[in-house]
């Protein structure tokens, strides 16, 4: 198994994986008779601060995915990972420290951090995306 496919599928179990918590924490809201089932907001701007936190945290990740994942989709269909296999891990990296932090803090500086992460992300797929045109064109 290759670095982008580690990375892809390290990058779904994570969303998957804040989704869960997501259901665990709603779960246990409903069954301590805090919230009634229906009553929550989808982007968890009702629940209480982590609640909030780890939905966000969640949205980023599906939010996100478009174009970190898209572009390791489009290598591993072309047969092109080794543009994204060298930062691939990074990438996942960068992911995994943006959600970590969300999760953590909203604090100016953690809000600093977490940008530091995206751009990392961002930076990332776009030189994956401009290595890849170069190679097609």
């Amino acid at each position: 198994m290759n670095a982008t496919i580690i990375a892809l599928v390290g990058y779904i179990s994570w969303t998957l994986l804040l989704l869960i918590g997501i259901a665990v924490y709603r779960t246990a809201l409903v069954m301590g008779k805090t919230r009634l089932p229906n009553s929550f907001k989808a982007d968890g701007s009702d629940s209480p601060a982590f609640g909030e936190r780890i939905t966000r945290a969640q949205s980023n990740c599906a939010e996100s995915f478009v174009f970190t994942g898209g572009v390791m989709l489009a290598a591993l269909a072309t047969s092109s990972s080794a543009i994204t296999d060298p930062l691939a891990i990074y990438l996942l990296a960068a992911r995994l420290g943006q959600s970590i932090v969300h999760l953590i803090s909203t604090s100016v500086l953690a809000v600093q951090i977490r940008f530091a992460f995206f751009l990392a992300q961002v930076g990332i797929s776009v030189y994956w995306l401009i290595m890849l045109f170069s190679k097609f064109m």
